[in-house]
């Protein structure tokens, strides 16, 4: 696809990947892009720096996801390209004493966020777009849905769903005219992997938001599916299917490794 002359809207565009999207498909001259975030003033400060339009949207409330597209579609136009990019980290422990730890409220954010605002999206614009013979999904994952997360299992396993709807979505609508790319880097210079210490994300290169959105919109303009800003993360995917317990085995030592330090920072007298 190319975003030239095309409407847009990003959810968690007032910052990190979000923003960086945002000005990217402004830069590349999208007729207008929509920035979408729970952070309304964050959101504006973005659209007044694009020359874009700001909505106030909570994507773990169906309701107001559904409300950002009828008003869009109603007030702009036609959506033409629908990025769905929010996420969330929940429940972060780099230590990972129990997998199944974290509560039910996590997990339930977790997968009101990282899965079902894909699912709500596609419910609402896959018909819409059917109807006018296409359309363009960009759902942001992340390499832990094809990998792991250690520190988080709510995020390695909802971010797995969101690139396994991802793949649904690519299937089921292709013949419609219909593309998705789903995006997914591995460690990124936001606020989430600050707010993360010690994340293994942040061992094998951390990229700049505005890199993945350059990686994003090139991913788009040649609709591949899988978008890859990291490139080493195909290499890991390899070594997985290759020998799926030489790499578990792999992993779990990198877990090990993560808690060594934690037990050594908390040891001894000011610490």
């Amino acid at each position: 696809m190319d975003v030239a002359g095309k409407v847009a809207v990003v959810t968690g565009g007032a910052s990190g990947i979000g923003r960086a999207l945002c000005h990217a498909l402004a830069q590349a001259g999208a007729r207008h892009v929509i920035v979408s975030d729970l952070d309304g003033d964050g959101a504006r400060d973005v659209a007044h720096e694009i020359g874009g339009s700001a909505r106030t949207c909570d994507v773990a409330d169906g309701r107001q996801l559904a409300e950002l597209i009828t008003t869009t579609e109603r007030t702009v136009g036609p959506i033409d390209l629908f990025c769905s990019n929010a996420g969330v980290l929940q429940g972060y422990d780099a230590t990972t004493e129990n997998a199944g730890g974290a509560s039910d409220e996590a997990w339930g954010r977790s997968w009101a966020i990282n899965v079902m605002a894909h699912v709500r999206v596609a419910r609402i614009l896959v018909p819409l777009m059917r109807a006018r013979g296409g359309g363009y999904f960009l759902n942001t994952a992340s390499a832990a849905g094809l990998l792991s997360q250690i520190g988080s299992p709510a995020y390695a396993t909802t971010k797995h769903a969101a690139v396994g709807f991802a793949e649904s979505l690519a299937i089921a609508h292709r013949a419609h005219g219909i593309r998705v790319s789903v995006l997914c880097p591995q460690g990124v210079d936001t606020s989430m992997l600050r707010r993360s210490p010690r994340s293994p994300a942040s061992l094998d290169g951390v990229l700049s938001p505005d890199a993945v959105a350059r990686a994003a919109l090139d991913g788009i303009e040649r609709e591949t599916f899988l978008i890859l800003p990291h490139e080493q993360v195909a290499g890991y995917m390899r070594r997985k299917v290759e020998n799926y317990d030489r790499w578990i085995a792999g992993m779990a030592k990198l877990q090990a490794s993560m808690r060594e330090p934690a037990i050594q920072d908390t040891s001894g007298p000011n610490r």
